[in-house]
């Protein structure tokens, strides 16, 4: 068991955050870091114990194309600021991670700068990949190289060369010993060479004990960068991908299928992938801004603070806030925040709440880092799983429908579960526990222990006033259960039946593709575009021809019928149609690779083409 097993992450963007100029000028330090003190505080208040901050140091604008790896950005301060930073952080409990930017440099790295001035004779021109002196690039420097991501803005590092290598784990070394870091997120380590992740995971052994190494990748066998011999954790971008979409379709299959495969790929074992999830970060869309309905928020979160793996929250989400990636600029994702606009929020913003109380179960329930996980329930619209660790049974239940929802779970051996999010307590009968779960919301049900009190927080679920869509009347079919031995009403039989029916003409496959293509586009400096619109286009180009409506005399029912027919245009997409538009919103995101291209292609499920669609949002 290290830190990080029971870890709740807080995810800062600090230039953003704190409001510093997109271009570095290269000047007189500006303490910008010191204002993020204040917030150490709110950090802990909310139940989260790890830090992940970056970038910090030198760079030219937005972070990553760094210029001096041992020097804070000027923008945020000194390193004496970030020593500061770090060790108050310690005082409350608190771990820090940074970002390493290790696969790329900026152009005023010392190395490039010195390639530039001696171009053949410089002793670093090695240090990078593919530079040919007989080239050249935009900057007319004479030469070209190896960049990241299409832009010469980013230089792409050597890998192979022994003194990359032996400089970037002098940088670790340094960064432990001048600022007392805990860890490292590799950026874009689903392209770094695994020798060189080996190498810093060799000095990352040897710097600290539970030293966390953990890196950014999109999509893939996780396991091929989870291991003993290169990285702790990666991010986990296909479980991302689920929580929202499985809320805006209505469909928990894909969650489900998910968490899964991702638990069978680390060996069905609670220990075998302890992978980074998030909602949102800085490269992605605000969570509050992608659900369709807002509602959704509180199960979304429940969900990411009970699932198998480490939960993390991105500043500001936990109040609410919208963040809608732009065409050309990621500035509205990484906004800066005054602490100040959010006080009390704890007590009087219902995210916030939300928030605080679910950081608060996480902390005082061990099987929630611990336990394995069993699937209890699953429909398209409810979904129940138990976590159990040395004799505890934890279990979830979570409803994305407009209406209540009443589910009799398997329970472990206690006598009675309470729900830490609603106070309800629930006796346990026949070896099941009868539960109520709410309209778009969800709980924790504990089982009652004096240690299991210290998680409660009535009403910390209650986020649905704000935002939610008007409620429905309660529906005579979805009567509550009172025999304990009936698992589920004769209705909700038959919508599992429904549900079962509409899951299997998706295969797991398809599941995957989708979760690998719509993230395939997140990264730092590019930002994804909106492709609805080529979407819509290119359905346009195959979809059934229709007759032209007869005349009437009520213009209004006319109309009306036209509104509807156009609406049922996009679902009846035929399916080269659907991938063409696919294809198209991908590459206006960022490089389609063979295997991406391959995915879509292999995809010929007309609803899971449809699904995939409304997914780029």
């Amino acid at each position: 068991m290290a830190w990080y097993d029971e870890a709740v992450f807080y995810h800062i963007y600090p230039l953003g955050l704190t409001g510093a100029p997109k271009e570095n000028p290269y000047g007189a330090p500006q303490h910008r870091l010191q204002t993020l003190i204040p917030w150490i505080s709110h950090i802990k208040e909310i139940g989260c114990s790890a830090v992940y901050i970056g970038p910090l140091f030198e760079s030219v604008g937005h972070g990553y194309e760094t210029t001096d790896y041992k020097k804070l950005d000027s923008r945020l301060g000194t390193n004496e600021d970030l020593t500061d930073f770090v060790a108050k952080c310690h005082e409350q409990g608190i771990r820090v991670i940074l970002d390493g930017v290790f696969n790329h440099t900026g152009r005023d790295f010392f190395a490039f700068e010195d390639i530039k001035k001696n171009r053949e004779g410089s002793q670093y021109k090695d240090w990078y990949c593919n530079v040919n002196f007989w080239g050249n690039n935009e900057y007319n420097d004479g030469f070209s190289y190896e960049n990241w991501g299409g832009y010469n803005l980013l230089v792409k590092l050597n890998q192979h060369n022994p003194a990359v290598r032996d400089y970037i784990c002098d940088v670790i070394r340094f960064w432990v010993s001048e600022f007392d870091i805990d860890g490292i997120r590799l950026d874009a380590a689903d392209v770094l060479d695994f020798e060189y992740m080996k190498a810093l995971r060799h000095v990352a052994n040897e710097v600290k004990p539970d030293f966390w190494l953990m890196g950014e990748v999109i999509h893939g066998d996780y396991t091929r960068w989870v291991n003993e011999g290169t990285l702790h954790s990666v991010t986990n971008y296909n479980l991302h991908k689920a929580l929202y979409s499985g809320h805006n379709d209505h469909n928990f299959f894909e969650i489900a299928h998910t968490v899964k495969r991702l638990y069978e790929m680390g060996g069905s074992r609670p220990d075998g992938l302890k992978l980074y999830n998030f909602v949102d970060n800085h490269d992605v869309e605000r969570i509050y801004t992608k659900l369709n309905n807002k509602a959704h928020f509180t199960p979304v979160h429940i969900l990411l603070y009970t699932l198998p793996g480490v939960p993390s929250i991105y500043y500001g989400s936990e109040f609410g806030i919208e963040g809608k990636k732009e065409r050309f600029s990621d500035d509205s994702l990484r906004p800066a925040l005054s602490l100040s606009d959010y006080a009390d929020a704890v007590t009087n913003n219902p995210y916030t709440r939300l928030i605080a109380a679910l950081g608060n179960v996480r902390q005082n329930t061990p099987a929630l880092s611990y336990g394995d996980y069993q699937e209890l329930l699953l429909t398209n619209r409810q979904y129940a799983y138990s976590r159990n660790y040395n004799g505890q049974s934890v279990i979830v239940s979570v409803n994305n429908d407009d209406s209540d929802y009443v589910m009799t779970l398997r329970a472990g051996n206690a006598a009675e579960y309470i729900g830490a999010l609603s106070g309800e307590k629930v006796s346990v009968n026949g070896g099941n526990i009868v539960v109520n779960v709410k309209a778009n919301s969800g709980d924790i049900w504990l089982p009652v222990t004096p240690d299991t009190i210290a998680a409660v927080h009535p009403g910390a679920s209650a986020v649905s006033e704000p935002a939610a869509a008007a409620p429905k009347a309660p529906s005579a079919a979805k009567t509550t259960c009172t025999d304990t031995n009936t698992t589920q009403t004769d209705a909700q039989q038959a919508q599992s039946a429904k549900a079962d029916s509409a899951a299997a003409q998706t295969s797991a496959a398809n599941q995957d593709a989708s979760a690998k293509a719509s993230e395939g586009a997140a990264n730092q400096d590019e930002p994804a575009k909106t492709g609805e619109s080529a979407a819509k286009a290119a359905v346009d180009q195959d979809k059934p021809a229709k007759a032209d409506a007869a005349p009437s005399s009520n213009l209004t029912e006319t109309n009306n019928a036209k509104s509807a027919a156009r609406s049922e245009d996009f679902e009846k997409g035929k399916i080269a149609g659907l991938q063409e538009a696919i294809l198209a919103i991908m590459e206006k995101n960022g490089p389609v690779t063979d295997q991406m291209r391959r995915d879509v292609e292999a995809n010929v499920y007309h609803d899971s083409l449809i699904a995939w669609v409304k997914s780029f949002r």
